[in-house]
């Protein structure tokens, strides 16, 4: 029996990548808290959830830690920890010829653990503040038991844990309107690992400020993916809306 829901889940892996080739949608929310503590340092919380599939499969859900100390104006260095709770896709990988199943990984649910330092700056000309971000972040995935089907032995193995590095570089402009509480924003952000530029990341949005404890955030972004990547990602347009409570 698991023999048979193998072959037929490897038959709709197998169908799902017909329609993989066009770019995919997305929806991001996000919550948020800030805390200044005193002039130099703050301290943050947030929680996400994101989704694919043309916003019909729940992608991940993560919660976060992070601390800012202030160096100089204009210049700050932060740290963080993420819990990220993804929901890996499914993988099929063939043999040599590329007509038969070597290995099939259905979709699951499982558990990563991701930390970063940054390094910012930003410097304001007229109205318009131009910021650069440094951030080198490690995301482990930690094993995960009976989840990778292996036809050849006929049995479930487990999924190796593994540890990655990206650095990731942001540009990013945003500006004052005078009398108007809309501020729109705009960046680009560089992924870089071990082969090279593994995507890009072009976003436009506004802020919107209430009463200065309240940040609610519209946004676009494009993802342009140019390497594979644990996440199986794909060139994806996403909407994100998210809200911000400092005090």
């Amino acid at each position: 029996m698991r023999r048979l829901i193998a072959i037929i889940g490897v038959m709709l892996a197998t169908t799902a990548t017909t329609f993989a080739q066009s770019d995919d949608f997305g929806i991001w929310y996000e919550l948020g808290a800030e805390k200044k503590l005193s002039p130099k340092w703050n301290i943050g919380i947030e929680g996400e959830f994101r989704t694919r599939n043309n916003s019909r499969t729940a992608d991940r859900w993560n919660a976060g830690l992070s601390a800012e100390y202030k160096i100089i104006k204009g210049l700050k260095v932060s740290a963080g920890y993420t819990l990220l709770y993804n929901n890996n896709k499914e993988e099929l990988d063939l043999k040599s010829d590329g007509l038969r199943p070597n290995k099939w990984t259905p979709s699951y649910w499982g558990v990563r653990h991701r930390t970063n330092v940054s390094l910012s700056g930003n410097v304001d000309v007229g109205r318009l503040n131009i910021a650069l971000r440094e951030r080198w972040q490690y995301t482990y995935r930690p094993k995960a038991e009976e989840k990778k089907y292996d036809f050849d032995n006929e049995e479930w193995r487990s999924v190796k844990g593994k540890g990655k590095n990206v650095l990731r570089s942001r540009l990013q402009l945003s500006y004052d309107i005078p009398r108007w509480k809309f501020d729109p924003t705009a960046s680009a952000e560089m992924f870089n690992d071990k082969s090279g530029i593994a995507k890009m990341r072009y976003q436009v949005g506004v802020d919107y400020k209430y009463k200065k404890k309240h940040v609610f955030g519209l946004t676009y972004l494009y993802q342009d993916v140019n390497a594979d990547d644990d996440d199986n990602e794909v060139n994806s347009h996403i909407v994100g809306l998210s809200y911000k409570y400092k005090f």
